[in-house]
C-alpha cells in the first residue's frame, strides 16, 4: 500500500485510476486493458510529479525527508557494501540499535561504515528507537573510528535521525558528553570521512557524526539544528507555524549547499527517493565513489588540514567577517587583550614571585 503526503492528493487519485486500468478485471463493465488511456494517464502522473516536486516549499521537503517508505541506512548498507561485519558494544554499558557499524568492503577496498536506521516497520522502529541514538551508540562509534584511523581505513555515515535520544537514563549516562567527544573524535580523523545526509539530519544527533570531510545531501532530505515543529514553538510559541520555522531555518539542501554547510546535493527521482529507491542507491554510490577517490589522493595531513579548514570556513564569506586571506592555512583570530590574558595566567607564577620580590626589597629599605 501506497502512502501519500498531503500535497499529493491529485498524484493519488490518478495513480488509484491507474491501478484500476491496468487491472480491469476487478471492475465492473470492463474486460481488456486500454493501453491508450494507461500511457495518458501515465504521462499526466509524470507531468504533475514534476510540477509539484520542483516547487516544494522547506516543511513540505521536510515531510519527503521523514517519508516511512524512504530508504534507510540498512537499505543502503546492504546493496552498496560487500562481507559488511557487523559490530555491536560500546565496552562500557551496552548496545545500541539505533545506529548500524562495522567494516565492509567498497570497490574492493575495507571502508568503516555506520548508519543511523529508523527501522521500517513498528516493530524495528521502536527496537531502533526511531533512529534517536543514546550515549553508548556514539560510544560505540567513537570506538569503531579510533580503530579505523588506526588501521588507515575511510570512514562512511548515513545520517537519518531526528536527534539524539532526550530520555532520562540517557542523560543521566551522558548524553552530552558523548556526543562532543564523538565530534571531537570525527574531527580528529586522519582517515577519509564522508557523511551523507539520507533522510533527517537532526540536531546534535547528526552534527555527532557528519563532522566529515564531505557532507553529502540527497536533494529532498533536510539538516538542521532542531526540528520545525520545536523552532516554531520556541521562538512563535505555536506549533503549527512549522513553514515560517522550515523557511527561516535554511534546512533544505539548496539552502545548506549556498551556505557552505554541505559539500554536494545527491539528485533523487522525481517525486522522491521512495518512488525509486533503486535509482536513489545508484545515485549515492556515483557520489561516494567520486568523493572517495578525491579524498584516496590526499596524506594523514592533508586529510586533517582540509576538515578543519572546512568548518573554520563556514559563514566566513557572508558573515561579519570577509574571507581569510589564505584559506589553506586558516586559523582562529585571538584579539591583543586574549593574548596578554593568556600570557598572565602562563607566567601567573612567575609574576606574583616578580611582585614578592620587590614588596620585600622595598620593605627592607623601609
Amino acid at each position: 500500500m501506497k502512502n501519500y503526503l498531503n500535497f499529493e492528493n491529485e498524484i493519488k487519485n490518478l495513480e488509484t485510476e491507474l491501478d484500476k486500468l491496468k487491472d480491469p478485471y476487478n471492475n465492473e463493465g470492463l474486460s481488456e486493458v486500454d493501453t491508450g488511456k494507461i500511457s495518458k494517464i501515465q504521462s499526466e502522473i509524470d507531468n504533475k510529479l514534476k510540477q509539484v516536486y520542483s516547487n516544494l516549499n522547506p516543511w513540505q521537503k521536510t515531510q519527503v525527508a521523514r517519508h516511512e517508505n524512504r530508504p534507510k541506512s540498512k537499505f543502503f548498507i546492504e546493496n552498496l557494501f560487500d562481507e559488511f561485519i557487523l559490530l555491536a558494544g560500546d565496552r562500557f554499558y551496552g548496545e545500541d540499535k539505533s545506529v548500524i557499524a562495522g567494516f565492509a568492503k567498497f570497490n574492493q577496498a575495507s571502508v568503516l561504515v555506520i548508519g543511523q536506521e529508523k527501522g521500517e516497520d513498528l516493530d524495528t522502529r521502536i527496537e531502533r528507537n526511531f533512529g534517536m541514538m543514546r550515549p553508548e551508540g556514539y560510544r560505540k562509534t567513537i570506538r569503531l573510528m579510533k580503530l579505523a584511523d588506526k588501521f588507515n581505513i575511510p570512514v562512511i555515515s548515513f545520517i537519518d535521525t531526528p536527534g539524539a535520544y532526550p530520555g532520562v537514563g540517557a542523560e543521566e549516562r551522558g548524553q552530552a558528553e558523548a556526543i562532543a567527544k564523538s565530534i571531537e573524535c570525527c574531527m580528529e580523523l586522519k582517515v577519509p570521512t564522508i557523511s551523507v545526509v539520507i533522510g533527517e539530519g537532526g540536531s546534535g544527533g547528526a552534527i555527532a557524526l557528519a563532522s566529515s570531510n564531505k557532507v553529502l545531501m540527497l536533494e529532498n532530505a533536510i539538516y538542521s539544528v532542531i526540528s520545525p515543529e520545536g523552532c516554531a514553538t520556541i521562538l512563535w510559541r505555536d506549533p503549527t507555524k512549522t513553514l515560517e520555522a522550515a523557511e527561516a531555518m535554511k534546512l533544505s539542501s539548496k539552502d545548506l549547499l549556498e551556505l557552505g554547510v554541505i559539500d554536494e546535493i545527491i539528485p533523487e527521482p522525481i517525486g522522491g527517493a521512495h518512488r525509486d529507491p533503486d535509482l536513489s542507491l545508484l545515485n549515492v554510490k556515483k557520489s561516494i565513489q567520486k568523493n572517495l577517490h578525491e579524498m584516496n589522493l590526499m596524506n594523514k595531513d592533508e586529510i586533517f588540514t582540509h576538515r578543519k579548514n572546512k568548518f573554520l570556513s563556514i559563514g566566513r564569506n557572508q558573515g561579519f567577517t570577509s574571507t581569510a586571506k589564505n584559506e589553506q592555512n586558516l586559523t582562529m583570530e585571538e584579539s591583543l587583550k586574549e593574548k596578554v590574558m593568556q600570557k598572565i595566567y602562563y607566567f601567573k607564577f612567575q609574576i606574583i614571585f616578580i611582585f614578592l620580590l620587590i614588596f620585600l626589597l622595598i620593605y627592607s629599605f623601609l
